[in-house]
């Protein structure tokens, strides 16, 4: 994709969006999301990508607390955002799934990288809370009608510390948006977004080859 935005004068949240809409688009049609998404997905094939999401959350958790006094991360470092809990509470209710595959290895290998790395944890902080925050609540419903979920199984998608998700993302995109960074750096995170889409789309691709053992 060509970059058309000037990194100097683009709001970054803007440029995060904008300069990766291909790799988002591309990590979105993998056959696994659109057949969940359908409720084509069976418990077994749910609780595998559970498993996956809960080793990358954990990674992105840990790399978030070393990394929550730095400048530019304290910025938009929020606990309220963190998932890890509430994904250890559906493995209870799902069973354990297959979480040790290559793909998975890779992300997570990353996120332990970026220790070091500011601006590219925000690049993965953004692009995965926000995402839950947005999307990731629609899977939840979809998963709840699908499953005849009550109260239980579905922990992922409930953010109790934010009621009302659109305003807070407007602010962390104000918050995003006042970081105090170089042209360059906001470049650099641009790449880590578009990465962080590839290790998704790499673990989609995984449970798309499976498919065949999810179904319903």
């Amino acid at each position: 994709m060509t970059l058309t935005q000037n990194p100097e004068t683009t709001a970054l949240s803007v440029l995060f969006r904008d300069g990766s809409k291909a790799e988002h688009e591309a990590a979105e049609s993998a056959s696994f999301i659109s057949e969940l998404l359908a409720g084509r997905v069976n418990a077994r094939g749910y609780a595998d990508y559970l498993a996956r999401l809960q080793r990358v959350y954990l990674a992105l958790e840990a790399t978030g607390r070393a990394l929550r006094d730095d400048p530019v991360v304290a910025d938009v470092f929020d606990p309220a955002l963190e998932r890890s809990a509430a994904i250890a509470e559906d493995v209870r209710y799902w069973g354990e799934g297959d979480a040790e595959t290559p793909a998975t290895d890779a992300y997570v290998a990353r996120l332990e990288q970026i220790v070091d790395s500011p601006v590219d944890f925000v690049a993965h902080h953004y692009t995965r809370y926000l995402g839950d925050l947005s999307g990731g609540r629609a899977i939840g419903q979809i998963l709840r009608k699908t499953f005849e979920l009550d109260g239980a199984g579905a922990a992922f998608y409930e953010f109790a510390d934010i009621p009302k998700p659109k305003p807070y993302k407007d602010a962390y995109r104000a918050r995003l948006d006042a970081l105090p960074l170089a042209a360059e750096e906001k470049l650099a995170g641009l790449a880590e977004v578009k990465a962080v889409f590839g290790f998704n789309g790499a673990i989609f691709a995984e449970l798309t080859a499976d498919l065949e053992k999810y179904r319903p």
